[in-house]
C-alpha cells in the first residue's frame, strides 16, 4: 500500500482504515515500510501504554527508567527488522551504576524489560556537578548484545559489540557498522506525555540486500550511495516530539518524512506487555533447590519468589511446598 497525503490520515488525529492493516491504533505498533524510490526498507515503532506498564511496575529512578525505555524501544525496532520465530533480546551490561538493562520481544509482539542498578552509586554520581545521564555515565564501560533464540532445537544467534556513543541508538549504529556491515540509520526518542505516562518511538532505515538493491536501482535508475544519503538526510529531520506524539498518525509522519521517496507501508503488528513468568515455572525453579535451603526466601512464613521483569510475586506456604517437593 503506497502512501499519499490523503491516504496518510484524515486530519483528525485518527488513522484511516486500510485493507490489510493489522492495527488501526497509532500506539503500541510496528509499522514496516519501504521507500520505493531509494530502495530502502524501514520500520517505525511507537509505544505508549505497553511501555508505561512495563516501567511503572518498578520504582526506577528517572535516569534508569529512561535508559530501560530506550532499550525496550530499540529492541522492538530491531526485532521488527528480523525474520525469526522466537525471542529477540537486546541487553546492555557495564561497570557503571546501572549494571545492565535487558528487553526482549517475541514474534507475537509480547514485550518485557528489566534494569538492575546500584542506588548508592547512582545517587553519588548524580550529586556531581555537571552530571549528565548519558550512556557512559550510567553504564560505564561494557557491551551491547543482540540475541535471537528460536527454541531448543535451533542454534542461538548472538552478536556482541563494545558500548560506544552517548546514547543507546548510537551504540546500535556502531554495532551494525562494526559487526553486520549493514548501512543502518536510527532515530529514537523516549519521554513522558502530558499525563506523565512513558511513551517512546523510533524510525529505522536499512539498505536492502545487495541483490534486491541492484534490481531496484536498475528499475529506478538511482545510485545506492545517493539514495542512502538522501533518505538518511530526511530521517535526520524527524523530531522527538513527532516520534512521541500519539496524536500524529504513524502514516502521516512517514509521509511527512519520506513523501519524495514514494513510501509503501506493509501490514502492521500490535505490541503488548507480556511476561513469560508463571507459577509453573517458579515450581520448576524451586524443585532445583533443596527445600531446606529456602529459608532465605521466606516472608511471613511463606516462600515468596518475585519475577524481576513484571514484579509478580508467587507465594508458597508449607502445604504448597509439600506439593512442590512431593512430600
Amino acid at each position: 500500500m503506497s502512501l499519499s497525503n490523503g491516504a496518510a490520515g484524515d486530519g483528525s488525529g485518527r488513522t484511516r482504515s486500510y485493507p490489510g492493516d493489522l492495527v488501526s491504533a497509532d500506539v503500541d505498533v510496528i509499522q514496516p515500510f519501504q521507500l520505493e524510490r531509494s530502495s530502502l526498507r524501514g520500520r517505525m515503532v511507537r509505544l505508549g501504554p505497553a511501555l508505561d506498564e512495563i516501567l511503572t511496575r518498578h520504582a526506577y529512578p528517572e535516569p534508569v527508567a529512561r535508559l530501560l525505555a530506550e532499550t525496550i524501544v530499540l529492541a522492538t525496532t530491531l526485532a521488527a527488522a528480523l525474520k525469526y520465530e522466537g525471542i529477540f533480546t537486546l541487553q546492555t551490561k557495564g561497570d557503571g551504576p546501572v549494571a545492565y538493562t535487558v528487553a526482549d520481544v517475541t514474534t507475537v509482539g509480547d514485550l518485557r524489560g528489566y534494569a538492575r542498578f546500584e542506588t548508592d552509586r547512582l545517587v553519588e554520581q548524580q550529586s556531581h556537578k555537571g552530571f549528565e545521564a548519558d550512556l557512559g555515565s550510567l553504564l560505564g564501560s561494557g557491551y551491547l548484545a543482540f540475541t535471537v533464540d528460536q527454541g531448543e532445537h535451533t542454534e542461538r544467534y548472538q552478536g556482541i559489540v563494545e558500548l560506544r556513543g552517548a546514547s543507546l541508538a548510537e551504540a546500535v549504529r556502531h554495532y551494525f557498522r562494526q559487526s553486520e556491515q549493514l548501512a543502518t540509520g536510527i532515530k529514537a526518542a523516549v519521554g513522558k506525555d502530558a499525563e506523565g505516562r512513558w511513551v517512546g518511538g523510533a524510525v529505522m532505515l536499512q539498505a536492502l540486500p545487495p541483490e534486491e538493491a541492484a534490481f531496484a536501482a536498475e528499475h529506478t535508475g538511482g545510485s545506492r550511495t545517493e539514495d542512502w544519503d538522501r533518505a538518511v538526510a530526511l530521517l535526520s529531520t524527524v523530531t522527538d516530539a513527532e516520534l512521541l506524539d500519539a496524536g500524529l498518525p504513524v502514516n502521516t509522519l512517514l509521509f511527512r518524512l519520506f513523501h519524495e521517496e514514494s513510501p509503501r507501508v506493509h501490514e502492521r503488528k500490535a505490541l503488548r506487555p507480556g511476561c513469560r513468568c508463571s507459577r509453573e515455572r517458579v515450581v520448576t525453579v524451586l524443585q532445583s533447590i533443596r527445600r531446606d535451603e529456602l529459608d532465605d526466601l521466606r516472608d511471613d512464613g511463606k516462600v515468596k519468589v518475585t519475577c524481576e521483569f513484571c514484579a509478580t510475586t508467587y507465594a508458597f506456604d508449607d502445604a504448597d511446598l509439600d506439593g512442590v517437593y512431593g512430600d
